[in-house]
């Protein structure tokens, strides 16, 4: 008989973290561990070194993508490792720092909806176990209607206000290079974070990620 796949599992919400246990459970899946926080989750994940880690994205302590985050670290360690996320909603940030995690397989980005569709569900979880990645039609679909520059959606200004934040500049030096107030360009910032769909971090990490895709995008960089 085949061995069973060892699961840590970390969801917040204990009724539905206690659903995911029996539902796991019942297709031959061996739950290390179930847990309720990111800090719990990479505990358990470096204890019970499992074959696969199902994580909601939002989880405490800060109850924002900090179970992206603690999947993120665990595929630095082990950049093998099996990690299936799920979301309450579709975000395509969230999808892309998972892909760009490990050695970029055996990934998977589902709604929670997702959930409810067991097999399929099951299938999933399965595929990216054996080497497979899987992310979420819905997620796809915004994928491939997205525009092929990813600063196309950015208007003039915009794209002025992020080649000086790929400078290094802050707020004040941007408004007196563009003789604009300050709270101007934070707005402009803002509008550029929103537009190219940055996962919610702390400001100084998402101003980072946004000069980066400015670079990645720019032909002269």
């Amino acid at each position: 008989m085949p061995s069973l796949t060892r699961v840590v599992l970390a969801e917040d919400e204990v009724l539905l973290r206690e659903g995911l246990v029996a539902l796991l459970t019942r297709f031959d899946f061996t739950v290390c561990a179930a847990v309720g926080s990111a800090p719990d989750l990479l505990d358990a994940a470096r204890e019970h070194e499992p074959d696969l880690v199902l994580t909601d994205i939002r989880m405490p302590p800060g109850r924002r993508d900090d179970g992206l985050r603690a999947a993120v670290a665990l595929r630095a360690e082990r950049p093998h490792l099996p990690v299936v996320v799920l979301s309450q909603y579709v975000q395509t940030g969230y999808a892309a720092a998972l892909l760009d995690s490990g050695d970029g397989q055996r990934v998977g980005y589902l709604l929670k909806d997702r959930v409810a569709e067991v097999t399929e569900f099951v299938d999933t979880l399965r595929r990216v176990t054996a080497g497979g990645t899987a992310i979420d039609p819905d997620v796809v679909r915004q994928l491939l209607h997205r525009p092929r520059d990813p600063l196309a959606a950015l208007s003039a200004r915009e794209r002025e206000v992020l080649a000086l934040l790929a400078e290094g500049r802050s707020n004040a030096s941007i408004a007196l290079r563009l003789h604009v107030t300050e709270a101007a360009v934070g707005k402009h910032v803002g509008n550029i974070l929103l537009k190219l769909d940055l996962p919610p971090s702390d400001d100084t990490n998402r101003r980072v990620l946004a000069v980066l895709t400015y670079l990645r995008a720019d032909p002269a960089s």
